[in-house]
C-alpha cells in the first residue's frame, strides 16, 4: 500500500516533468518599422494593425513599434489639443479589440495626460486588456526635437499611479483604471521593460538600472531622424547597451516623412549581448516592416551569470514596480518545436554618404508627393551642380518605384496610379515614369552659355524627364520697361558701366522671374498633357549657400520643397560621381567639371565671366567648415578664428591675418544675409550644420553686421599673434635651443611642454596653445576631406588622416580680395554696411 506522501511526491515530479518537456526558452519577437504620417489617425491604425498580423503570422509573441505611432511624431502643437488625446484612445480601443491582437503581448506608442500633464508613452496591452502605460523619462531637446514645449518627463522613479481610463475606453474594454509609471512587465518565463529614444542616447540610460533588476528584455521605441553619417549611431548604442548590460534589446525606429523637414531613419533592429542578431532597412518606400529575431532566454542568463561583478552590483540593485502577466513569451516545445535562435549578423553594412543622398531624399520626395495630392515635380534646370542633383534625386526616386512596384508592392503601385490619374498604369522603367512625374525647364537669358543649356538638354534626356527650353529676356525687358516708364532711369550691368546696386537687381531681376515662371508652369503643364492636378516645385540651393546665404530672395531658391537644401556643395559633388557610374549618367562628368556660376551677368566673348566662388569669397570647402564650427562646435567670429588660425600656422600653409579677413567675411555675409533663412524653402534635413530657421538654427536674423565686439577681440588677438611670430624668427636667427624646441611645437610635434600660444589675449578662448587648437579642429566631426569618389575628384573623403585645413585659395580667377566679394546677394565690391 502506497503511503500519501509518496504519491503526492511521484504526482509533483510528473508535473515537474511535463512542464520541463512543453516549457520552451526560446522568444520569437517582433519590431516594427512604420511609415507614419502626424495626425493620420485612420492610417496609422491601418499600419499598426497591419504589422501586428506580420508580426503574427511569423509566430511572434511579442509586438513593438516607434514612438507615437498612433499619432505619428510631428504633431508639434496639435499635442496641446485635447482632440489629439482622444483620438488616440479611439484608436488604442480599435487595436485593442481587434481579432489579430490576441494572444500577443504588444504595446504602441502614444501620448497620454494623465492629471493634466502630458506624457509621451508607451501602452502594453494582452489580450484586450491595458497592463502598464510607460511615460517616457528623459526628454529630447536638441537638433529638431522639441519635446518639453509639449510633454513632460515621468520624474518618478520606480513609482507608479493608478490612471483612471477615458469614460468610453473603460465602457470599451471593462476596464477602469491601469498603472502609469516607471514599472516593468513580468511575464511567466521572462521580464521585460521600456527605455524611449532618448533613454538611449541620455548617459543615464535606464537599460543599466533594468537590467541589474533582473529586466531580459528591454525595449526602445523610437523617433531618431537621418542624417548623413549617423546610421552607425544607433546600431553602436544598442549593440553596446546589450553588450554591457546583457540581455535582448529591442530597437523600433520611424521611417519616413510623416510631415515634417526630417526623414526618419529606420533601422530597426534586435541586439543580444553586445551583437546585432536582426535589422530592418533604412531607405525604402513600404509602409510597414516587420523585424523578427528568436533568442534564447538560457543565453542571457549565462552570459550575466558570467559577469562576476555585474553580478555583485545586480544583488543589492533597487527592484522596479512588476506588472505580473499570466502569459509566456517563450514558445513551448510542443507548439514550436526546433524554433532556431536567430545567430549575429556580423558586420552591419552602412550606405556610404553619396548612396544616402541618392536614397533618402529620393524616399522623403515620394512621402511627399504622394501625400500632397499633387501630379508630379517642376524644376528648373540650370545644367549645374544643384539642379542636376535635384533632377537625378527624382529620377532615384523613379527608380525606387519601380523596384517597389516589381517586388509586388501594391501600396506603392496604387498610390503611383493615384498621382497619375491612371489606375491601370505599370512603369516599364525608371526614365519613362520619369518622364511622368517631372517637368524640367532651362530658363536661359542672353547671359547664359551654350553649355549649361547643352548639359541640361542632355541630362533631361539621360533621365527621362520631360524638358523644355525657353527665353526669359522678353519678360525680364518688360519688367524693366516697367521701372523705365515709373522712374525715366533704365538700370546697366557693371560690364556697362552700371554700379553695384545696378548690377545686382539686374541679376536679381532674371532669378525672380524665373521663379514666377516656375510655378505659372507647374500649374498649367498638366492642363496642358490633358491631366489633373498640378505640379510641385523643387528647389535646388544647397545648405552652404543657405549658410552664406548666397541666393536672391524669392528666386528659384523659393520653391514648395528642396530635397538637397541640407546638403552641402562637396557632398552632391561625391553623390553626382556616384550616380554618374550607378545611373549610367555619362553628361554627369561634364557637370562636375563645370565651374559653378549663377549665369546672371553678360558673357564676355561667349565665355562664362561670372563664378559663385569668386561672387562668394569663400570657397564651398571653406564654407562646409565654416558651418560645423559655428553649428556643431558653437563657435563664434573670435573662437573660429582661433581654431583655425592654429590649424593654420601648424600646417603653415596660411597667414592668420588671412584667416582673420576669412571669417569676419564670412560672418559679416552670415549677418547681413540671415533674413533670407525665414523664408528658406522647406528642405530635406540631412547635414548637422543646417542654418534652417524654422527649427534646427533658432538664432537671430537681425545682427549687427560688423560685429564690433568680437571683430575687435579678433584683431587683438592677431597682434598677439604677430608678436609671437616675430619672436620665433628672431630667436631662430640666433639659432638658440629654446627656438627651436618651439618651432617643433608649432609645427605639430607630440612634445609634452607647450609654450602658451594665446596667453594674455583679450577675453580668452580656452585655446592655450597652437598644437591643443590645431587637434581640435581635426577632433571637430566632418570637417570636409580630401579625395575622390569613383575617379572623380570632389575635395571629400572618409578616410583616416585625410582631414585638411580647408582654407585655400579658389580655382577661379581674380583671388579673393575684399573689393572682389560681395556680402549683399551678387555685389562684388561692397563689403558690408553696419547696422
Amino acid at each position: 500500500m502506497e503511503h500519501q506522501g509518496d504519491s503526492s511526491s511521484r504526482t509533483n515530479a510528473q508535473l515537474s516533468k511535463k512542464v520541463r518537456r512543453t516549457m520552451g526558452h526560446t522568444v520569437q519577437v517582433a519590431v516594427a518599422t512604420l511609415n507614419q504620417w502626424a495626425m493620420d489617425f485612420q492610417g496609422n491604425l491601418e499600419r499598426i494593425l497591419l504589422s501586428i498580423s506580420m508580426a503574427a503570422a511569423r509566430g511572434a509573441t511579442y509586438r513593438t513599434g516607434p514612438e507615437l505611432e498612433v499619432s505619428g511624431y510631428s504633431c508639434e502643437d496639435h499635442f496641446h489639443e485635447p482632440d489629439t488625446y482622444m483620438h488616440c484612445w479611439e484608436a488604442l480601443v480599435e487595436i485593442v479589440q481587434a481579432p489579430v491582437a490576441q494572444g500577443m503581448l504588444i504595446d504602441v506608442g502614444m501620448p497620454v495626460q494623465h492629471r493634466n500633464v502630458a506624457y509621451n508613452c508607451r501602452v502594453a496591452f494582452y489580450n484586450g486588456r491595458i497592463v502598464l502605460i510607460r511615460p517616457k523619462m528623459t526628454m529630447c531637446d536638441d537638433g529638431n526635437y522639441r519635446e518639453t514645449r509639449w510633454f513632460s518627463p515621468w520624474t518618478k522613479e520606480r513609482q507608479t499611479e493608478d490612471y483612471q481610463l477615458p469614460r468610453f475606453v473603460a465602457l470599451a474594454l471593462g476596464q477602469e483604471s491601469v498603472p502609469i509609471g516607471d514599472a516593468v512587465i513580468a511575464t511567466l518565463d521572462t521580464c521585460l521593460g521600456y527605455e524611449i529614444c532618448e533613454e538611449l542616447w541620455n548617459p543615464r540610460s535606464k537599460h543599466i538600472d533594468m537590467s541589474l533588476a533582473g529586466v531580459e528584455i528591454i525595449v526602445n521605441g523610437s523617433g531618431s531622424y537621418m542624417q548623413l553619417r549617423k546610421a552607425h549611431i544607433t546600431a553602436d548604442l544598442i549593440r553596446n547597451a546589450s553588450y554591457k548590460a546583457g540581455g535582448a534589446y529591442l530597437f523600433s525606429n520611424m521611417r519616413g516623412c510623416d510631415g515634417q523637414r526630417v526623414y526618419f531613419n529606420g533601422c530597426s533592429a534586435v541586439a543580444l549581448n553586445g551583437s546585432i542578431i536582426a535589422r530592418g532597412k533604412q531607405f525604402a518606400l513600404s509602409e510597414v516592416e516587420i523585424t523578427v529575431a528568436s533568442f534564447d532566454l538560457h543565453d542571457i542568463r549565462a552570459y550575466r551569470g558570467a559577469l562576476r561583478s555585474r553580478s555583485s552590483v545586480a544583488a543589492y540593485a533597487p527592484t522596479y514596480p512588476r506588472i505580473q502577466l499570466q502569459l509566456e513569451l517563450a514558445a513551448s516545445d510542443r507548439d514550436h518545436p526546433g524554433t532556431p535562435a536567430s545567430s549575429p549578423l556580423g558586420e552591419w553594412v552602412y550606405h556610404r554618404p553619396e548612396e544616402e543622398i541618392a536614397l533618402g531624399p529620393a524616399c522623403w520626395l515620394w512621402d511627399y508627393l504622394r501625400r500632397s495630392g499633387q501630379g508630379g515635380f517642376f524644376l528648373p534646370l540650370s545644367g549645374g551642380v544643384d539642379s542636376s542633383s535635384t533632377a537625378i534625386i527624382v529620377h532615384s526616386m523613379c527608380r525606387l518605384v519601380v523596384q517597389a512596384i516589381e517586388q509586388g508592392d501594391r501600396q506603392v503601385r496604387d498610390d503611383c496610379r493615384k498621382i497619375l490619374a491612371d489606375q491601370e498604369y505599370m512603369p516599364t522603367s525608371a526614365a519613362e515614369l520619369c518622364g511622368r512625374l517631372l517637368f524640367t525647364c532651362y530658363m536661359g537669358t542672353e547671359n547664359s552659355s551654350r553649355e549649361t543649356r547643352q548639359r541640361a538638354a542632355t541630362l533631361a534626356g539621360q533621365i527621362g524627364s520631360s524638358h523644355l527650353d525657353i527665353g526669359i529676356d522678353v519678360a525680364v525687358s518688360a519688367l524693366l520697361g516697367i521701372f523705365q516708364l515709373a522712374t525715366g532711369m533704365r538700370p546697366r550691368f557693371r560690364a556697362a558701366g552700371g554700379c553695384p546696386r545696378q548690377n545686382l537687381a539686374l541679376q536679381n531681376i532674371q532669378a525672380r522671374t524665373r521663379m514666377v515662371l516656375s510655378y505659372l508652369f507647374a500649374q498649367l503643364m498638366l492642363w496642358v498633357r490633358q491631366r489633373p492636378g498640378g505640379l510641385l516645385v523643387l528647389g535646388s540651393a544647397n545648405v552652404d549657400e543657405a549658410l552664406r546665404g548666397y541666393m536672391t530672395k524669392y528666386d528659384c531658391s523659393s520653391a514648395d520643397v528642396n530635397p538637397i537644401g541640407g546638403i552641402s556643395k562637396m557632398d552632391l559633388r561625391r553623390f553626382l560621381a556616384y550616380a554618374q557610374v550607378e545611373f549610367g549618367l555619362p553628361i554627369v562628368a561634364e557637370i562636375v567639371a563645370a565651374p559653378p556660376t549663377a549665369e546672371l551677368e553678360p558673357l564676355v566673348d561667349g565665355a562664362i565671366a561670372q563664378t559663385d566662388e569668386e561672387d562668394m569669397g569663400l570657397t564651398y570647402q571653406e564654407l562646409s567648415e565654416f558651418g560645423r564650427l559655428r553649428k556643431q562646435a558653437f563657435c563664434g567670429p573670435f573662437s573660429m578664428f582661433c581654431k583655425l588660425a592654429a590649424a593654420a600656422m601648424a600646417d603653415g600653409n596660411r597667414d592668420p591675418k588671412q584667416v582673420a579677413e576669412r571669417v569676419k567675411h564670412f560672418f559679416r555675409c552670415y549677418a547681413i544675409n540671415r533674413h533670407k533663412m525665414t523664408v528658406l524653402t522647406p528642405s530635406y534635413h540631412a547635414e548637422s550644420y543646417s542654418p534652417d530657421d524654422n527649427r534646427f538654427d533658432h538664432r537671430p536674423f537681425l545682427y549687427r553686421a560688423n560685429w564690433t565686439w568680437q571683430f575687435r577681440a579678433i584683431d587683438t588677438e592677431l597682434e598677439l599673434l604677430a608678436k609671437h611670430q616675430a619672436r620665433m624668427e628672431e630667436e631662430r636667427a640666433k639659432g638658440g635651443a629654446a627656438a627651436a624646441a618651439n618651432q617643433q611645437q608649432v609645427s605639430g610635434s607630440n612634445a609634452t611642454t607647450e609654450p602658451l600660444f594665446f596667453s594674455g589675449s583679450a577675453g580668452g578662448a580656452g585655446m592655450t596653445t597652437a598644437t591643443s587648437a590645431y587637434q581640435l579642429v581635426r577632433q571637430s566631426s566632418g570637417l570636409y576631406l580630401a579625395g575622390g569618389v569613383g575617379g572623380v575628384s570632389t575635395g571629400g573623403g572618409d578616410g583616416p588622416g585625410q582631414l585638411t585645413v580647408g582654407l585655400t585659395k579658389s580655382h577661379s580667377s581674380g583671388g579673393y580680395s575684399r573689393m572682389h566679394s560681395s556680402v549683399l546677394g551678387k555685389i562684388k565690391d561692397r563689403t558690408g554696411v553696419a547696422v
